[in-house]
C-alpha cells in the first residue's frame, strides 16, 4: 500500500514526465502480471516484455538521475508564485486538447466547461498565468487521448517502456502519439512557437517537479520498476473510469491521480 494522498494533475505529452499524486487505500503485486485494486477497480497488468522494458527503463532512469530529477529539484526551490505562474500557465494551454477529448468522450457539458475555462484564463488570466476559473469555482478535469480510446472501449495492451516517454500501456502510447500529431495552435507563428517551447519546457520541468515526492518514496522499495510500473497502470484505470463516469462537478473515483507517463 503506498500512503500518498490522491490530487488531479494535468495530462503531459513530453518526455520522461512522471504522475504526481500518490495512491491511498489502493494496493498493487509487482509481478510480470498483477492484479491490481483501487477501490472498486480491478484490472490486470500485463508485462510480457518485462526483461526488455526493464533494460530500457535503466536507461530512462540514468537521464532523469542526471540531467530531469537536478533541474526539477533546483525549480522547486524558486518562489511559489513563479512555480504557481508556470503550472497555470502549463494547464492552460493544454485545455484545447482536453476540450477535444472531451468532445470525441461524448460529454458535452464538460466540453462546455473546459472551453469555458480556456477563454476565461486565457483572456483575464493573462494567458493563463493566473486559474481565474478556479477561482470562480469552475473546475479543471483532465482528458488525453489514451483516456479516450479507454472510454470506446479498446483495452489497456501490454506495457511498452518507450526510451524517454517511459512507462505506458500499447493503449496509451497510442494516445500519446496521436497527442503530439493533433495541435490546435498550430505552427502559424513565431508567437505559436514560442509559447509551445514555454509550455514544453515548463511542462516538463513543473510536472516532474510535482512527481518528486512520489518517486523519491518508491525509489526506497525494492524493485522501483514494478513498483513504478504498477502506479502507472492503477491510475490509468482510475483514470478511464472518469471518463466513462464524466461528471462535470469534477467528481472523481477514489484513488483517482495525476494521468500517467512513468520513467
Amino acid at each position: 500500500m503506498l500512503p500518498f494522498k490522491c490530487a488531479p494533475w494535468l495530462a503531459r505529452n513530453t518526455s520522461i514526465v512522471v504522475l504526481a499524486a500518490g495512491l491511498a487505500g489502493c494496493s498493487s503485486q509487482p509481478s510480470s502480471t498483477a492484479q491490481v485494486s483501487c477501490a472498486d477497480i480491478a484490472y490486470s497488468v500485463n508485462d510480457p516484455a518485462e526483461p526488455f522494458n526493464r533494460g530500457v527503463f535503466a536507461f530512462n532512469r540514468v537521464v532523469d538521475n542526471y540531467a530531469l530529477a537536478p533541474v526539477a529539484r533546483g525549480y522547486r526551490y524558486l518562489p511559489d508564485f513563479f512555480q504557481t505562474g508556470v503550472h497555470n500557465f502549463v494547464e492552460n494551454f493544454g485545455e484545447p486538447k482536453v476540450f477535444i477529448n472531451d468532445v470525441l468522450q461524448g460529454n458535452p457539458r464538460r466540453s462546455v466547461n473546459t472551453l469555458g475555462r480556456f477563454v476565461l484564463n486565457t483572456t483575464v488570466g493573462v494567458v493563463g498565468l493566473i486559474d481565474v476559473s478556479g477561482m470562480v469555482g469552475i473546475p479543471r478535469h483532465d482528458a488525453d487521448f489514451g483516456q479516450t480510446f479507454g472510454v470506446w472501449g479498446i483495452g489497456n495492451g501490454p506495457i511498452v517502456e518507450l526510451p524517454l516517454f517511459g512507462t505506458s500501456n500499447s493503449r496509451d502510447a497510442a494516445g500519446r502519439v496521436l497527442g503530439f500529431v493533433v495541435d490546435p495552435f498550430g505552427s502559424h507563428s513565431d508567437t505559436a512557437d514560442t509559447l509551445s517551447t514555454i509550455n514544453t519546457v515548463g511542462g516538463i520541468v513543473d510536472g516532474r517537479a510535482e512527481a518528486l515526492p512520489l518517486t523519491d518514496s518508491l525509489q526506497k522499495l525494492p524493485d522501483y520498476y514494478s513498483a513504478l510500473r504498477n502506479v502507472v497502470a492503477e491510475h490509468r484505470s482510475a483514470y478511464v473510469a472518469d471518463g466513462k463516469q464524466g461528471s462535470p462537478d469534477n467528481t472523481k473515483p477514489q484513488c483517482t491521480g495525476a494521468p500517467a507517463d512513468g520513467f
